[in-house]
């Protein structure tokens, strides 16, 4: 019989040691993901000037402007898997997450440098990790590369009018004069919230009807109401700036009203505009999407009344992530109602 290796204290204390350093390299791996993601919470200390440049654009909120590109070309009624079709859908993606999106949100870093050394200064700009002039190159970049981009779909969708490029324009517009002073839409918490609720569901979802059908009123209007539910959405954004905001004379909602009334606002728009998008689906005898939808904003109630309405501060990351998947698709079942419609 062999005899056990005997456990001394100082074995025990190398063997703490070791697990102590894999816990410390996980939340760091965990914390960099999160900074190049540009979430809540990320580590200062990146130095590659690639990795930074990303963390600016913000990635993780490319997700539902891509996904309002699908929605569109759902609702137009007239995409097909083809090889082509799935190009054009790639190409229209880049242009709403990484160029448009990525554009506004350096944008909107750019003019909060100040808020951000409040509320998040481990972000790039507050923490010195770039610097003024290379942002505003970013900036530009972006821009006229987003803008070429929509030019050439136009292009290759046969558009007459160019009407890909003259949402883009209009959004790069409103995605300026969102975080820009003298209008900083932003100041206000109801059109700021509102132009950001349209800049993830009305401009990416008729880009992608555009790029695919013939854009039209009712689509417009549609995805105009349903960004009130989007306005909903970007008000829980504001509640993890709201120390800064308030600091800085920033009318957010959360400021405006109060931590509690505001989150009540915040879920009673989300839930009761995607109703009334039920009903509308319903208006147009398409039932049974109308019932899918319904069975979709069920799920988000629950999880507003587990995790947002209790601490909506503390919660809001939690919240988005449980609950918003559910009211994008829901987004698409929307889409795929109105492209059925439109087949009719």
């Amino acid at each position: 019989m062999s005899e056990s290796t005997p456990i001394t204290p100082d074995s025990q204390s190398t063997e703490a040691i070791n697990a102590d350093k894999e816990v410390k390299a996980v939340v760091e791996s965990g914390s960099k993901a999160r900074q190049l993601l540009g979430m809540k919470g990320a580590a200062a200390g990146e130095t590659s000037v690639w990795k930074i440049r990303l963390q600016l654009m913000k990635p993780i909120t490319w997700i539902p402007l891509i996904w309002g590109v699908v929605c569109g070309a759902a609702s137009s009624g007239n995409y097909t898997w083809t090889v082509e079709n799935v190009l054009k859908a790639g190409l229209c993606m880049l242009l709403s997450g990484p160029l448009m999106a990525g554009y506004v949100q350096i944008t909107n870093d750019y003019y909060d440098r100040e808020i951000d050394a409040i509320n998040e200064p481990y972000r790039p700009i507050p923490s010195g990790a770039i610097s003024l002039p290379q942002v505003i190159t970013q900036i530009w970049v972006l821009l006229i590369a987003g803008l070429l981009v929509a030019f050439a779909l136009d292009k290759w969708a046969g558009n007459e009018f160019p009407t890909i490029t003259t949402i883009a324009i209009i959004g790069s517009f409103i995605g300026y004069i969102y975080s820009a002073p003298p209008l900083k839409l932003k100041q206000n918490g109801w059109l700021g919230s509102y132009a950001l609720g349209a800049s993830y569901i009305t401009f990416p979802w008729c880009t992608g009807h555009a790029l695919f059908g013939n854009l039209n009123l009712t689509i417009v209007i549609l995805t105009m109401f349903y960004s009130l539910a989007g306005l909903g959405i970007a008000i829980v954004n504001d509640f993890k700036s709201v120390e800064g905001d308030r600091q800085l004379g920033l009318q957010s909602l959360p400021v405006m009203f109060g931590i509690t009334n505001a989150a009540l606002i915040c879920v009673v728009m989300i839930d009761l505009f995607q109703g009334l998008i039920a009903a509308y689906l319903v208006s147009i005898h398409e039932n049974l999407y109308a019932a899918i939808l319904v069975l979709l904003i069920i799920p988000q109630i629950t999880l507003q009344d587990m995790y947002f309405l209790r601490d909506p501060i503390n919660n809001d990351v939690k919240y988005q992530a449980s609950a918003q998947p559910f009211l994008v698709l829901g987004m698409l079942v929307t889409g795929i109602a109105l492209g059925h419609h439109a087949l009719i």
